[in-house]
Parts: C-alpha cells; sequence; structure tokens
C-alpha cells in the first residue's frame, strides 16, 4: 500500500485528503479543509496554508503527493491567487522531497465520475462510494480526496505498463493518460444509482469507470 496525499488549492479553502492505496483498493486516513480568514492579508493566508500543509505532511508522511493543474480562469485575479496557493503546496512537497504529480480538473472528474464535465455534489458523492465512506465529505476536502484517487489509478497504469516491458508511461505523448478502467456491473450499478439523472441526460454510450 501506498499513501497518497491529495490537495485541493483555495486561496480561502484548501482541501487535504490522505488515502493508503494499491491502486484498486483506497481506504481514508485522513481529510479536512485548511481555512484561511478573509480577515488576514494574503500574504498571511499563505502562510496559514503552507504551515498546516507543512504538518499535514509531517503527521502522516505521505509516499506521494497530487495536486490538481492550474485551470483557465476568466477571473484573473483569482487565477493569480490560486497559482500562489499552488506554489505555497509544491513548496511544502518539495522541502519534503515528495514526487509531486499534477492532473488537470478534467482528468481528475473523468478517473473518478466516468465523466469530465460531473458536477461537486457528483464528485463527493463518488468519493463517498469509492472509499466505502458512512458520511459525504465537505467539498474542498472531497475534491482533495479525487485528486488523490485519480494518482492511485494512475500510478497502477504506469506499474502495469512498466512491468509488461512496453517501454511506455502512463502519460502518453501530448501529455494524454489512457482511459481509466470500466467499472465493475456492481459499481456501475451502485453509480447508476447515484446518478439517475446523469444518466439519463448523457443517454450515450460511454460507460462509467473506476478509479
Amino acid at each position: 500500500m501506498k499513501r497518497v496525499l491529495g490537495i485541493d488549492c483555495g486561496s480561502a479553502a484548501t482541501g487535504y485528503g490522505v488515502i493508503d492505496t494499491d491502486g484498486r483498493r483506497s481506504r481514508v486516513v485522513a481529510c479536512g479543509v485548511i481555512l484561511a480568514s478573509a480577515r488576514l492579508s494574503f500574504a498571511e493566508r499563505l502562510k496559514k496554508i503552507g504551515g498546516e500543509l507543512g504538518q499535514v505532511i509531517q503527521t502522516y508522511s505521505p509516499d506521494a503527493v497530487a495536486i490538481e493543474e492550474v485551470f483557465y480562469s476568466v477571473n484573473v485575479k483569482s487565477a493569480l491567487k490560486l497559482g500562489q496557493v499552488r506554489g505555497v503546496a509544491l513548496l511544502k512537497a518539495a522541502e519534503a522531497a515528495l514526487p509531486i504529480h499534477e492532473y488537470s480538473p478534467l482528468e481528475i472528474k473523468s478517473s473518478v465520475v466516468g465523466y469530465g464535465r460531473a458536477e461537486k455534489h457528483q464528485v463527493q458523492q463518488m468519493v463517498k462510494i469509492l472509499l466505502a465512506l458512512d458520511y459525504i465529505p465537505p467539498e474542498d476536502a472531497a475534491d482533495a480526496l479525487a485528486v488523490a484517487l485519480c494518482h492511485a489509478h494512475y500510478s497502477q497504469t504506469q506499474e502495469k505498463l512498466a512491468k509488461a516491458g512496453t517501454g511506455r508511461t502512463a502519460r502518453a505523448p501530448g501529455n494524454a493518460k489512457p482511459a481509466p478502467p470500466a467499472l465493475s456491473k456492481v459499481e456501475a450499478s451502485k453509480v447508476a444509482r447515484a446518478f439517475p439523472e446523469e444518466r439519463s441526460r448523457r443517454a450515450g454510450p460511454e460507460q462509467y469507470r473506476r478509479v
């Protein structure tokens, strides 16, 4: 089992999620949200986020860190702030000499929900299902757990390719990744029950896919 720390960055709320995983089965070790008051200066918020992320790393000793890539935003100011928070998170991981893996929102949602444009409540529900939780995590914590689960899948794919001796990697030319494997019938049934309206709306051949 490997321990992965997923981070969902935000200038007001930064989610974190720690899981133990073998690539197919995962369990939650810890998750939560680091809140930075709007009364603090932005520099003080960065300091608080960095300090608490450092404490999470020290407490849970992850083997790797997974973080969401910067995404396009029409609000340039918000995008810049998000980039600065990501910089703090990357710095803390680098200071701990941890491998860092970055995934786009599309990759994360596709890996966890099977649909790249999934909404936040759908990500929360799938995180609950995949990790066999008896509660729905807060949005930011669920997003962080989804990042960790996404890495669990792709690291497993990387290991399979390495064992097969293909010389390929999980990221193909152009930074693309292979599609996640299809869900089992039991898991697909759970997803269909969780999102009946989404299944009806899409009504296409695309299968839900597993982490």
